[in-house]
């Protein structure tokens, strides 16, 4: 039987799966992703992408493609029961949309157009998923290795996992035996690694059944370009309007007719698209609503809303995405929430495999991640059980709203821990510790260009340390901006004490002064802040006065004490310090990286 070594072996390339292995061959790890289908995903399955989440597919310069593709969502609309039998429009209010977001819509397209765009950009670094291949058994192995690249035995091999490579145009498959560092099992609600682990999922299944079609409409409702949330006295629907003039339907469907008697759960086959656009005809009356040519996907669900009981066994094998956490799609958070497990993963397994970081490092992937599945599913219950109800009742509208940020993705904020610590977050009071770095504008102070607060946030694997500090015209300001660079240019500094393989390799320190751009030049600051021009910006408007300004104030920093922010390789601030504790900083790097001396 053939056999092979990894670093990391990922089973299944969905979203979770593909987001995990194109971060990871970007950061040169060596890394296999296997699935059991033949070919890519072509049609349907999930379809949204919200504001946050671009902003982090962005942060890997891949949003942009998938932004042009994509319809937008900007409004949502309600309907409820009418006077005349039929339903009628109740309210129009803003959709999944947030004023702390860079994008002010949902994007919304088929899930294979997200997933090619991670596949296009793994092909440029010779990465392909390796299909039709199937996991076979699983064996995790107590640590052997030489601990070459961590005294707790990162450097081994110690999960093995038999593959079976299908040839189905033979009929025959092959089998391979593989060595892995780490396994990441990224392999949906069924996922069989979370079963072959014995890792128990909590929760249930509720007897709501839906109906999802993909069509190409011919209709004269008003609303089929916006979000729409239907509540009749026939059930209920969603809409959502799609990329390419498609339109997808969700339709609540009679529990006891799709039920199979004999297994007990919900049988696809005892319907059929059809059915479901003439139910979905009832709810909508007294428009009218029919597919022009043929449906372009279907399915039919029930709603789980299930977490599973941890996310790794002994540090070795992960799970993400469906595989630990499902819910209903009515909010469109599922592939969200797949892609951002992965997002906080990927670095973390980097920072281990290159001998950066402890394991411990590993942990806090679990503890982060599992704590907003669980709010994730609290919320979806909620909002599950409120569609299906048929009052129109105020409730309703004020949920959506009230919860706006939680569903954009721009909520979310870790709590702290190892690498999330808030005890200075009075320096910076609003640019929110443990929360993704918030979109501004500052000015890039050698060329006077307007630059994004996120891209100078790029998922490259490494920290940001960010340094705000007043007008440097200012003698005390500067006395106080040369005593920073002094300590961060120390030959015991962090930036020299945690810099493997060069101290750029690690970390990416940039400078934001309170300056105007008509009073300073880049080399005015310290050396330590410019090792490339393009690292000193200036909170001041662009060259026509209609971008940037006020991001001391709205970062809710004194521009007189300045503040220091150290921000993760996944975009989220994991510390504000003020700019005289150093040693602050130091502390935090040392609870969870090696220094070089003993790597």
């Amino acid at each position: 039987m053939q056999e092979s070594t990894v670093d990391v072996l990922i089973i299944g390339a969905g979203p979770a799966g593909l987001m995990c292995a194109n971060a990871l061959s970007r950061a040169g790890v060596q890394v296999r992703i296997i699935d059991k289908r033949a070919s890519a995903v072509r049609a349907g399955h999930a379809d949204g992408i919200h504001s946050r989440t671009v902003e982090i597919i962005q942060s890997y310069g891949l949003a942009q493609r998938l932004v042009d593709t994509s319809a937008h969502l900007h409004r949502a609309v309600f309907y409820t029961p009418g006077s005349a039998g039929g339903i009628e429009r109740a309210r129009r209010m803003k959709a999944f949309v947030s004023p702390n977001s860079r994008y002010s819509f949902t994007c919304t397209l088929h899930q294979g157009y997200i997933e090619n765009a991670f596949i296009s950009d793994m092909k440029t670094r010779g990465l392909e998923v390796d299909r039709p291949t199937i996991p076979n058994s699983i064996r995790l192995t107590a640590d052997t290795g030489d601990g070459s690249m961590n005294a707790d035995g990162a450097g081994s091999h110690p999960v093995k996992v038999v593959l079976d490579h299908l040839d189905e145009s033979q009929g025959t498959s092959h089998s391979e035996t593989v060595h892995a560092k780490f396994v990441l099992g990224a392999d949906g609600a069924h996922s069989w690694v979370r079963k072959a682990m014995g890792i128990e999922m909590k929760g249930d299944v509720s007897d709501h059944i839906w109906g999802v079609v993909d069509i190409h409409p011919d209709t004269d409702y008003p609303d089929v370009r916006n979000f729409s949330v239907i509540q009749s006295n026939r059930g209920s629907a969603l809409l959502v309007p799609r990329e390419r003039d498609l339109l997808r339907l969700y339709i609540q469907l009679s529990h006891a007719d799709l039920i199979n008697p004999e297994s007990g759960r919900v049988d696809k086959s005892l319907t059929n698209p059809r059915k479901i656009i003439d139910m979905a005809q009832e709810i909508l009356k007294p428009y009218h609503m029919e597919s022009t040519g043929d449906v372009e996907w279907w399915t039919v669900y029930a709603i789980g809303q299930r977490v599973a009981a941890k996310y790794c066994v002994d540090r070795r094998v992960f799970i993400a995405g469906d595989a630990c956490h499902t819910h209903s799609p009515k909010a469109g958070q599922g592939m969200n929430a797949s892609m951002l497990d992965s997002h906080n993963l990927a670095w973390k397994l980097t920072y281990v495999l290159r001998g950066w970081a402890d394991m411990s490092l590993l942990d806090t992937y679990e503890t982060e991640r599992r704590k907003y599945a669980v709010d994730l599913i609290e919320f979806d219950h909620k909002w599950a059980s409120i569609i299906m109800e048929k009052d129109g009742d105020e409730k309703i509208y004020e949920m959506f709203e009230r919860n706006a940020d939680f569903m954009s993705g721009v909520a979310l904020r870790y709590e702290p821990s190892l690498i999330v610590d808030d005890q200075y977050q009075a320096c910076a009071s609003k640019l929110v510790v443990g929360a993704y770095v918030p979109p501004h504008v500052f000015i890039r102070a050698a060329d006077a260009s307007p630059v994004n607060f996120q891209d100078m946030h790029p998922a490259d694997m490494r920290f940001k340390i960010i340094a705000f500090v007043g007008d440097i015209k200012d003698a005390k300001v500067a006395e106080r901006v040369q005593a920073l660079a002094k300590q961060l240019d120390a030959p015991d500094s962090f930036l020299k004490r945690y810099g493997h393989g060069g101290l750029e390799s690690v970390f990416d320190l940039v400078c934001i002064s309170a300056s105007s751009k008509d009073d300073v030049d880049y080399t005015d600051f310290p050396k330590v802040f410019r090792k490339h021009w393009s690292k000193i910006y200036l909170d001041d408007t662009d060259m026509l006065g209609r971008l940037g300004g006020g991001g001391f104030t709205r970062f809710g920093i004194d521009p007189e004490a300045g503040a220091i922010a150290v921000v993760r390789p996944d975009g989220h601030v994991g510390l504000i310090a003020p700019c005289d504790r150093v040693d602050a900083v130091e502390a935090y790097f040392g609870g969870f990286m090696r220094p070089i001396c003993t790597a």
